[in-house]
């Protein structure tokens, strides 16, 4: 049995490290909260463009853009990975790894050229150390991604797409479900051929006679110039929010796990002291009675 001073000196620094996740779950807590509002917001916008879309679609007008015909035979893959800088977030990191290597591994042995871009400090390094190295890497979006960070990049994807560069864009990344369920996955972002079967907010009586709720000034053509490529910025910006959001879960539960064990481990400590301490106790009382009793003698 160790001696009272060495359960002493661990459970001093077991405290310690308690200290630490506790303060870390508790920052966890603060920007989980505001990268959710911002997550569920980007959720309903993206919802409602998607539908204005659909709404296009449902008027008479024959949709047509660049961005919504899938190409007759797809060469060159954009596989974008969505991960965190920092670790202490559980499986978080490693379940988009392994996804997205599985899907890395699929598109190359279908014969396709992928172009693996990675955001995140942890994704560029597990790559790296499987001896597969990034096309792109990105350290700088952070657990609150801007708008205008993301709308450099899909207006790059927009350009290459356009141009013939890049036949499909895929996201690897954490999809934000909800506050209790979270899923690693891969989404195909360009082109954006589910955007006009998506839902409508069409009544029944506006879908049979093919006629939209809307007004559309000065025409249809030229508002869904405007819209489709904006719905994408939206969907990949939501994907990094989501992303954002999921690391801030998943790190609040890691950290509350570590404070709950560092109290359990603490209580075992505490006790094995004590009875440490008591068969020393014990111990030095029965040298000072056998003294005692020997000068008695």
């Amino acid at each position: 049995m160790a001696s009272p001073r060495q359960l002493d000196k661990r459970r001093k620094a077991v405290r310690n490290i308690r200290k630490i996740t506790r303060t870390m779950e508790l920052i966890a807590t603060a920007r989980f909260k505001r990268a959710m509002d911002r997550a569920e917001a980007a959720t309903a916008y993206t919802q409602r463009i998607t539908a204005l879309v659909a709404d296009l679609a449902r008027s008479g007008l024959e949709v047509s853009h660049p961005l919504l015909e899938a190409r007759e035979q797809t060469r060159r893959v954009v596989l974008l990975v969505l991960t965190g800088n920092r670790g202490l977030c559980g499986g978080y990191n490693s379940s988009v790894q392994r996804l997205a290597q599985h899907r890395l591994g699929e598109l190359r042995q279908e014969g396709i050229e992928v172009v693996l871009e990675v955001s995140g400090k942890r994704g560029i390094g597990a790559f790296r150390f499987r001896n597969i190295e990034p096309d792109e890497t990105y350290t700088h979006f952070e657990d609150r991604p801007t708008f205008d960070e993301v709308d450099l990049l899909a207006s790059r994807y927009l350009d290459e797409f356009a141009a013939g560069r890049i036949d499909r864009l895929e996201v690897a990344y954490t999809q934000f479900i909800s506050a209790s369920r979270q899923a690693p996955a891969v989404e195909t972002l360009l082109p954006l051929t589910e955007i006009a079967g998506a839902p409508s907010e069409q009544s029944d009586a506006e879908a049979a006679t093919g006629h939209s709720m809307y007004e559309f000034l000065p025409s249809a053509e030229s508002i869904l110039e405007e819209v489709v490529p904006t719905s994408f910025k939206v969907k990949l910006f939501k994907c990094f929010l989501d992303a954002a959001v999921s690391e801030q879960i998943a790190r609040m539960v890691a950290m509350k796990r570590a404070t709950e064990n560092a109290d359990e481990m603490i209580r075992m400590l505490s006790m094995e002291y004590n009875r440490a301490r008591q068969t020393r106790i014990t111990g030095e009382l029965l040298e000072v009675l056998g003294g005692v009793e020997a000068l008695n003698a």
